[in-house]
């Protein structure tokens, strides 16, 4: 396919299907690298508290997810890093990079040695891998979902661009599948090597994925501009002096990522400590909520081309602040199918309308030139509200009895911030793609 292909024209979609094509590209390499992501979340909540903190006693699951949250503080360093290059040199080569990285730090994850082993060396081999993991994610979503914006069609940039989050959707969804048969096992096979093989098997979806991305060609406006020799030679400088304002939004607007770290990670530990929910139960609420998310993210995108971005996108921020507290109380109900209802209104009807549309809200603030660091250091900003979470709540007590009180003011106060935020945003839906991020 030549790279000289045309851009797509306002309101109609190019008749190579190089949209359909990036946005396939998106979801899958989405899926993987999340696959490998969401598999240390499981971890963090279910395994890591025997395996490399067992002398911690009731600090245990404190530091097990505090390792969690040490992605996302390489996150906004590998922001700028990986925004300035993808901005650059291309998208493209910077998400090979991306996926090689998170497929190799999740491989060596599961081969290293526990605490009865090598002592304290040991979580700190865990976190010197999580960081790998880290730097990998900060520009994965943010050039998947650059990528797939410039090669969508005016009229359909905010559906093309909601797969790139669909994907991680997926990736919850296989590691959850993974991991349900592992926390099935007796305690010495599970905590011996039984945790290891879903770290192991991140190699097999990564080249499956290398293998479809290294096919895809830059978006045409990135080429365009690469001939024309308007590159920006320091995009975080222009970034920083141009939309300074905009990076500040997509900071706060991205607390709203907490909710997902919340539902995944926190009330796993919560269900089980407190409400005594089996593990398994927990992990097949997540596959539930996560597989009707795969239908519905992509509507919520196709919405947000009809009514524009900051409508559906505040919707989810409400409506993931109000099911919060009702989805934790059902925990406690002992209802498993009112579980599996409401784990579903919660996250696949609430929250998966901000997550859909995040992408194209986020990604529209900015001009091509700034388009992959913008959306790269504002999300991975943000995102460190996500990544410390399920620490900064456990701590609070949200994992004790009651803690659903702590747990549901936290999600309340970040939803707040992202719904008042994006209120400030300007709608760009009907804005061509040639004119984003030139208003200012």
């Amino acid at each position: 396919m030549s790279q000289t292909m045309p851009s797509a024209t306002p309101g109609t979609e190019t008749t190579t299907g190089t949209p359909k094509k990036a946005a396939l590209a998106s979801f899958l390499g989405s899926a993987v690298e999340y696959y490998d992501f969401f598999i240390f979340g499981s971890a963090a909540a279910l395994i890591f508290p025997h395996v490399f903190f067992p002398d911690a006693d009731a600090n245990a699951a404190i530091m097990s997810f505090a390792t969690f949250g040490f992605a996302y503080v390489a996150r906004p360093v590998g922001a700028v890093i990986l925004g300035h290059f993808g901005d650059r040199i291309g998208r493209q080569k910077v998400l090979m990079f991306t996926l090689v990285l998170m497929g190799a730090a999740t491989f060596v994850i599961g081969c290293l040695p526990d605490f009865k082993t090598i002592g304290w060396w040991a979580p700190v081999l865990l976190v010197l891998a999580r960081l790998c993991q880290g730097l990998s994610a900060a520009g994965e979503q943010a050039g998947a979902s650059s990528m797939t914006l410039e090669h969508a069609p005016d009229n359909r940039r905010s559906f093309f661009t909601s797969w790139t989050l669909t994907g991680t959707q997926g990736g919850q969804i296989l590691a959850a599948l993974v991991f349900i048969p592992v926390v099935a096992l007796p305690d010495e096979i599970k905590y011996g090597i039984g945790w290891r093989i879903p770290f192991w098997l991140s190699a097999v979806v990564v080249l499956v994925a290398f293998f479809i991305r290294r096919t895809l060609h830059e978006p045409p406006a990135f080429a365009e501009a690469k001939k024309n020799n308007e590159i920006s030679k320091l995009p975080v400088a222009d970034l920083l002096r141009l939309h300074w304002r905009d990076v500040l939004r997509v900071v706060c607007c991205a607390f709203i990522a907490a909710v997902s770290t919340v539902f995944g990670t926190l009330a796993i530990k919560y269900a089980q400590d407190v409400a005594h929910v089996n593990s398994t139960i927990t992990l097949w609420l997540v596959v539930a909520a996560n597989v009707v998310a795969l239908g519905t993210q992509p509507l919520f995108g196709m919405l947000a081309d009809k009514i524009g971005r900051k409508p559906v996108f505040i919707y989810g921020a409400v409506a993931s602040a109000i099911m919060t507290p009702v989805f934790l109380l059902t925990l406690e109900s002992g209802n498993v199918p009112l579980m599996f209802l409401v784990s579903i209104v919660f996250f696949s009807c609430g929250y998966a309308a901000a997550n859909a549309v995040w992408p194209s809200f986020y990604g529209e603030m900015f001009s091509t030139k700034v388009r992959f660091s913008g959306l790269a250091i504002g999300t991975q900003l943000g995102f460190l509200m996500a990544g410390f979470a399920p620490a900064i709540v456990t701590a609070l007590g949200g994992t004790k009895p009651g803690g659903w009180v702590q747990i549901s003011i936290f999600t309340a106060v970040i939803c707040a911030i992202a719904a008042v935020s994006a209120l400030t945003a300007r709608e760009s839906a009907k804005v061509p793609t040639a004119e984003l991020g030139l208003h200012k």
